[in-house]
């Protein structure tokens, strides 16, 4: 049995539902609320649904569990209540890599591109403490992430008992199926076909640096397909552990990303710029890239998909569809 923190979100989803393909048992820990994020879980067959509170109980009780993939957290760029974030983002998975520790069970944990900041510092996903001690996330939930992060790489250089396996992976920018629940932070795929679907321009941010153009800013778009095929090829891997960029390698710009979306709806482009919002000023990334050479220095062959073949795929496979969950 696998348990997936985070199961019924929407890179936890995707996973559940690839791991169900595989005819594993799963067992999920999230919550569904009230709106329609339950659909994101309707289509497979889970072997249980716990709420976080009832995790420690769980556990307790000592079932078998293969490995515990733990991507439950508080996402959202903007948010700013630092106790709940750092007990949500930082705390809990302290817990779950002690207990995974001490029954020898594999780990693998979502940590963020938002660790590299403005990205001065690079993207290299160098583990050590020193290399992470460099990095300077630019709000909160980055903050949590490299909080972890740099705790593990602590804990390991001291020795301390770890997993038989562990991973982190550096989400960067995903897209695909079941996000819709995300709101403000589902992704720009997602909102930008919603403002075509609706017959509107795309608006994207007007860039504030004189060096950059407006809708030149520009971000590594990874597909959910791809996140999912990694996390798959590490529990197929048990030798490998290690720090992981989880990116398509490639930079795209919002234009290029907006310009993809048109292509597979068919409409004729129509694109406007907008003020970027008060609260993402100073704090906005205005390039990532995700080096996959650790990745691929561990054994990972798989091949990212394309941006326009991506976008491709999520529109017409599933936006543009009667129903668009997986």
């Amino acid at each position: 049995m696998y348990l997936v923190t985070g199961g019924a979100g929407f890179i936890g989803s995707n996973l559940v539902a690839a791991l169900c393909d595989r005819g594993a048992e799963v067992m999920v820990v999230d919550r569904l609320g009230e709106g329609e994020k339950w659909r994101n879980l309707a289509r497979h067959p889970i072997a249980g649904l716990l709420p976080p509170e009832e995790l420690e109980a769980f556990w307790r009780a000592q079932p078998p569990l293969d490995a515990v993939l733990h991507l439950g957290a508080i996402s959202d760029t903007t948010a700013t209540d630092a106790d709940l974030v750092a007990a949500t983002n930082f705390t809990l998975p302290l817990w779950l890599w002690s207990a995974c520790a001490e029954r020898e069970i594999p780990f693998l944990y979502a940590s963020s591109a938002a660790t590299y900041g403005d990205g001065s510092q690079g993207f290299d996903d160098d583990p050590s403490p020193e290399a992470l001690a460099r990095l300077r996330p630019l709000n909160l939930y980055g903050w949590s992430k490299h909080a972890f992060d740099r705790r593990v790489a602590d804990l390991l250089a001291r020795g301390a008992p770890a997993p038989p396996q562990w991973a982190g992976l550096k989400f960067f920018n995903v897209y695909g199926p079941n996000e819709y629940h995300k709101g403000r932070m589902a992704s720009v795929v997602f909102h930008k076909f919603r403002e075509i679907a609706r017959g509107e321009p795309a608006r994207l941010f007007r860039s504030d640096r004189p060096d950059i153009a407006d809708g030149a800013q520009m971000r590594d778009f990874v597909h959910v397909d791809d996140c999912v095929a990694v996390m798959l090829w590490l529990l197929d891997n048990p030798q490998v552990s290690g720090l992981f960029n989880l990116g398509s390698g490639r930079a795209r710009s919002f234009l290029d990303l907006t310009r993809a979306i048109f292509a597979a709806t068919g409409r004729e482009e129509a694109i406007e710029f907008v003020d970027m919002p008060p609260d993402l000023v100073g704090r906005y990334q205005y390039f990532t890239e995700a080096p996959l050479g650790r990745l691929r220095a561990a054994g990972y062959a798989g091949q990212m998909t394309p941006l326009e073949e991506g976008v491709r795929r999520y529109v017409q496979e599933f936006l543009l569809g009667g129903d668009p969950w997986r």
